[in-house]
C-alpha cells in the first residue's frame, strides 16, 4: 500500500494522529529531503528507513518504489511541508500505482493553499491554483493577466525574493483588485496582509518578506 501523507507546513502540532500511525507502521518513507524529514520523524520518536524522492530523481525512485510496493511492502510518501504532489513530487508515483492497480490511499492534513484562501477572506466558492509564479517576467505577467480575467479566486506560490517584482507587475495588471500575501503560515510570525498591489508593494519594500509565501488574488466577481 502506498500512503501519500500530508505533513505540517510550519507548526508541528498540526501533524495528524492518522499520519503518525501510518508513519510508524510503514516499511519505508519516501521523502523530498531526507535530512528535513529525518528531523520530523525524530521529533515524533519514529525510526524508519528514508529514501530520497525529489524532482531530480523522481523517475528512478518511482520505479524503485513501485517494485517494493508490488512486492507487498507499505510505503509512505511525504514532502517537506504539506501534501505531496502540489508543486512537489508525488503525482508520478500515484499515477503509476493507479496504472498498475496497486493500492494507495491519501492521508490528508495541513495545506498552505487552503489555509491562505480562508485567511484571505476572499471567496472560496471556486478557486484556481496555479502553483509557483514563473521566474521569467513575461511568463509571470501572463499568469497575472489570466488571474485578472477570472471571476474566481486565484492562488499562487511565490518566492520572498521575487515578491516585490510580482507586486510591481500587479499594479498595472490588477490595479485596485484586492490581494492577500499569506506568509509563514502556522508559524510564530504568521501574516495575512491584504490590500491593493500598490499598498502591498509599499509595505514589502519597507519590510523585506521572508519565509514561504502564498499570493491570493481575489476574483473579478468578489
Amino acid at each position: 500500500m502506498l500512503y501519500v501523507v500530508a505533513t505540517p507546513i510550519g507548526n508541528l502540532s498540526d501533524m495528524t494522529l492518522r499520519a503518525l500511525e501510518v508513519l510508524k507502521s510503514v516499511d519505508l518513507v519516501g521523502a523530498e529531503d531526507t535530512r528535513h524529514s529525518g528531523m520530523l520523524l525524530k521529533h515524533f520518536g519514529i525510526k524508519k528507513p528514508l529514501l530520497s524522492y525529489h524532482e531530480h530523481n523522481e523517475a528512478m525512485r518511482t520505479a524503485q518504489l513501485i517494485e517494493r510496493l508490488a512486492a507487498g511492502e507499505n510505503v509512505a510518501l511525504i514532502t517537506d511541508a504539506g501534501m505531496p504532489g502540489f508543486s512537489d513530487p508525488g503525482t508520478r508515483l500515484v499515477r503509476e500505482c493507479i496504472k498498475l492497480g496497486l493500492s494507495l490511499t491519501i492521508v490528508p492534513g495541513p495545506s498552505s493553499i487552503l489555509t491562505a484562501l480562508l485567511g484571505s477572506g476572499f471567496s472560496t466558492e471556486r478557486f484556481c491554483f496555479r502553483g509557483f509564479l514563473p521566474v521569467k517576467s513575461g511568463q509571470r505577467e501572463r499568469e497575472l493577466r489570466a488571474a485578472a480575467g477570472r471571476e474566481e479566486t486565484t492562488a499562487f506560490f511565490d518566492s520572498p525574493y521575487r515578491l516585490t517584482k510580482t507586486l510591481a507587475s500587479c499594479i498595472d495588471i490588477l490595479r485596485n483588485r484586492q490581494l492577500c500575501v499569506a506568509r509563514e503560515l502556522t508559524k510564530k510570525f504568521e501574516e495575512f496582509r491584504i490590500g491593493t498591489a500598490s499598498e502591498l508593494l509599499a509595505y514589502y519594500e519597507a519590510h523585506a518578506p521572508k519565509g514561504e509565501i502564498v499570493l491570493i488574488v481575489s476574483g473579478s466577481g468578489d
